[in-house]
């Protein structure tokens, strides 16, 4: 099995693996997430088997039959795995399963197809795939006889874009989803959670925070108000730097509940002032003007700015748990229930509204991802 970073050359692994196979048994089974991935990756891309070796050893497809013919009498068969009875029967000497992780029966296609290599003395299955955390792949890894390679995107540069290797590394360089999709590594310990108390651990900080550039108190609003009410989440973070090399320290937890409008407003614009923040942001979707109101009614000069939710929770947060995983997020101290919180972003048992972590999110997202620097004159 050769798990491997997106571009690392995995296709024409496989590809020359059943090449060699051809001159060694009479029957090949090609296996992909579908019959059309087939044909494209495994067959006519630039690395498929129609368009490598020498012209006079390659095969001829008949799309009627899915059949490959070698010159020297070797045939080999396309499989799809939306299909996994389609390999029953069907027996083989080699077999070629690509991006194994993208199936959609991988047990069941897996099964089948294992019990179909018996043709020849030493019949053998390759299997090419960018990995992910899925139970099949698990239980694969430990079967015996499992021989695993692995390879990083960057090891393919001499064929990939430079634009697209700086674009991937800025991007994804040093995150969770870049180590799966750029280096080929298998991350079992991720349930759909964006955030992992290991990441908490690395992002603490102990010293002295440094000049910020700005400084924001995010605000994400209740809906009602009362004892039983949603909690207000109030955070307060600050930003350092521009660019790509801008970082983000998270300051104060100061979320409330169970307040009305007018004194969660309070709350919020006092710690506007207690900070000397730059400006209040606040999430619009339950309460539209009426947020910018309440708040004006309290302190008619503050700056106020204003964001509308327009993808889910989890969508929101994802680009911010990256920021995280790059080094780019720091906590000056400890902020057990917000970390709390974000660490059921993304799992489907979360019950309670995360109202702290929507907050941090829109908080960094306006300081790291959408917010520009604008002249600022700052008391000292």
């Amino acid at each position: 099995m050769l798990l491997g970073g997106r571009g690392c050359g995995k296709t024409r692994t496989g590809a020359e693996w059943v090449r060699r196979k051809v001159f060694e048994t009479g029957r090949i089974a090609l296996v992909a997430p579908t019959l059309a991935d087939a044909r494209e990756v495994m067959l006519d891309g630039e690395s498929g088997l129609l368009n490598i070796g020498y012209p006079m050893e390659r095969p001829s497809y008949s799309p009627s039959r899915r059949r490959l013919d070698w010159p020297n009498g070797a045939v080999g068969y396309l499989f799809s795995a939306e299909d996994p009875d389609s390999l029953r029967g069907p027996q083989f000497g080699a077999a070629w399963a690509d991006e194994f992780c993208a199936w959609s029966y991988p047990e069941d296609t897996l099964s089948n197809l294992r019990f179909g290599l018996r043709v020849g003395t030493h019949p053998q299955l390759v299997i090419t795939t960018t990995p992910k955390p899925i139970p099949a792949l698990k239980s694969l890894m430990s079967a015996s006889g499992l021989a695993v390679s692995r390879a990083k995107t960057g090891a393919n540069s001499a064929n990939l874009s430079p634009a697209f290797l700086s674009a991937m590394e800025d991007s994804y360089g040093g995150t969770r989803l870049g180590r799966q999709e750029l280096e080929g590594e298998v991350l079992f310990d991720r349930e759909g959670a964006l955030w992992s108390q290991g990441i908490f651990e690395t992002c603490r900080f102990n010293g002295a925070i440094p000049q910020l550039d700005k400084i924001i108190v995010a605000i994400d609003p209740p809906v009602t108000s009362g004892a039983r009410s949603d909690q207000c989440g109030l955070i307060v973070a600050g930003a350092q730097g521009e660019g790509s090399t801008a970082r983000a320290y998270v300051l104060h937890d100061g979320t409330v509940q169970g307040l009305s409008p007018t004194d969660w407003a309070k709350a919020a614009i006092s710690l506007y002032h207690g900070w000397g923040a730059d400006a209040l942001l606040a999430e619009v979707n339950q309460g539209g003007e009426m947020v910018k109101t309440i708040l004006r009614t309290v302190d008619p000069n503050i700056p106020i700015k204003t964001v509308f939710a327009h993808k889910s929770k989890a969508g929101r947060a994802e680009p911010v748990a990256l920021l995280y995983e790059q080094g780019r997020v720091f906590h000056a101290g400890r902020f057990d229930a917000l970390e709390a919180e974000l660490r059921q972003m993304g799992t489907k048992g979360r019950q309670k509204s995360p109202d702290r972590a929507d907050a941090l999110v829109w908080a960094l997202t306006h300081l790291l991802i959408d917010g520009r620097s604008d002249p600022i004159i700052r008391r000292t």
